[in-house]
């Protein structure tokens, strides 16, 4: 079964909640974040994104920053431009990206659930990162920023989540990248005990993104356990902010890889070293190449592309990691010929989400700060499924989900 409790919402008011919605902390940096919010008070990247309001120059993980969070959140409350719903409630948030419509549930799920591996995860953590999403977390007293959870989809939830959205939303509107963004106040007893007892029969939630903040959320469980003699496990520092998707919802896009050098070799001898494991075809600039079947790559080298296709027998068909895309470029060219160490820390490599398209891949090469860009076909959602499932971890950087989630929209307070 899998826990998901009501809570009561921190939420903007209707007619400034577009105005508040902001991107999640981990998609845009901090120059990023200070031209956004300019001249718009009400940002949400004020609180989670504070360091915009201090001198750039300051550390992002300096506890002026979480303080900085803390006030800023506290102000938000006192000038009204978010309120707490009188009563716990679920909510539905959906969002429709061109032809794609995903709807999840807005709710709370348990700590111990994640530390019992009922919640499953397919990525590593950084410790620093871990850290900061803490930090944020028990400064602030509340978790700003909703993991990204998914399950194997069943009918009962689809049909439900479909009769509530037929009612009128709190919000509704459109951000600059055309995303429409709907959000559904669930309060009525009844639809609230029927989505309990219909995830009661969901056997394992999954991390799709947000791993950081669910490890976080988890981590400050405890030490707010460990402060409070009366803690009886429905306190809300035990449950984590998230949204939950049924798996044949999600979009996942190509997350793309560019490396600055050869290595040491020629251009012709790089590609000729590539043969042995891939044929290679070579295309026009004008014609790109984005790949559309598994374990075939598009690579972009001096103004030209070509198409990687990896010849069978250079991986492992069983392996769940083994045999995703973002492992045979991996294990078969970046490491062997390119000289790409651990993938989370080498200098050399950087990572480009699909949203970029393959004119961000050329765009890095074609000034001279990457040498080599290579496109890959997207991880599929049964990947991301039985990697988790087997207890195995992808290799960073392997989705890159779409369309993200709107920070500000629902804050989770933890008193």
């Amino acid at each position: 079964m899998a826990v998901v409790r009501p809570f009561r919402g921190l939420r903007p008011r209707p007619e400034i909640a577009e105005k508040v919605a902001a991107p999640p902390y981990d998609v845009i940096n901090s120059e990023e974040a200070r031209q956004l919010a300019k001249g718009n008070a009400y940002s949400f990247l004020h609180v989670n994104k504070p360091e915009i309001d201090l001198p750039p120059e300051t550390d992002l993980y300096d506890p002026k920053v979480y303080t900085q969070g803390a006030e800023n959140l506290k102000r938000f409350i006192d000038e009204n431009f978010l309120f707490q719903d009188e009563k716990p409630a679920f909510y539905l948030y959906q969002q429709i990206m061109g032809e794609h419509k995903q709807i999840g549930l807005v709710a709370c799920v348990s700590a111990e659930e994640y530390r019992e591996d009922k919640i499953k995860k397919h990525e590593l953590t950084r410790v620093e990162k871990e850290n900061d999403r803490l930090n944020h977390i028990l400064s602030l007293n509340a978790q700003t920023g909703p993991v990204f959870l998914t399950y194997r989809a069943k009918k009962s939830i689809d049909s439900l989540s479909e009769k509530i959205v037929k009612e009128k939303p709190v919000y509704d509107f459109k951000t600059d990248d055309g995303i429409q963004h709907t959000l559904w106040v669930v309060s009525n007893s009844d639809n609230i005990e029927e989505i309990k007892q219909d995830f009661d029969k969901v056997d394992l939630l999954y991390v799709a993104d947000g791993h950081h903040r669910s490890a976080a959320g988890t981590r400050a469980a405890k030490e707010l356990r460990k402060k409070n003699p009366d803690h009886t496990g429905e306190e809300e520092y035990n449950f984590f902010l998230s949204v939950l998707f049924p798996h044949d919802q999600m979009f996942i896009m190509d997350y793309n890889r560019v490396v600055k050098d050869l290595n040491g070799l020629s251009e012709q001898d790089f590609i000729d070293s590539l043969r042995s494991k891939f044929l290679v075809r070579e295309y026009a600039r004008s014609e790109g190449y984005s790949p559309k079947v598994k374990h075939d790559f598009g690579m972009y080298l001096n103004g030209m592309w070509y198409r990687l296709s990896a010849i069978p027998g250079i991986w492992d068909t069983g392996h769940p990691t083994k045999r995703l895309d973002v492992s045979i470029l991996y294990e078969n060219l970046l490491k062997p010929v390119l000289g790409i160490g651990d993938l989370r820390t080498d200098k050399r490599i950087d990572f480009v989400g699909g949203m970029r398209g393959i004119e961000g891949l050329e765009a890095r090469v074609d000034t001279g700060e990457m040498a080599v860009a290579f496109s890959l076909f997207p991880t599929g959602i049964e990947d991301l499924l039985a990697t988790a499932d087997a207890g195995e971890i992808m290799p960073p950087k392997s989705t890159w989900f779409e369309p993200k989630l709107r920070s500000g929209l629902i804050t989770h307070l933890l008193d």
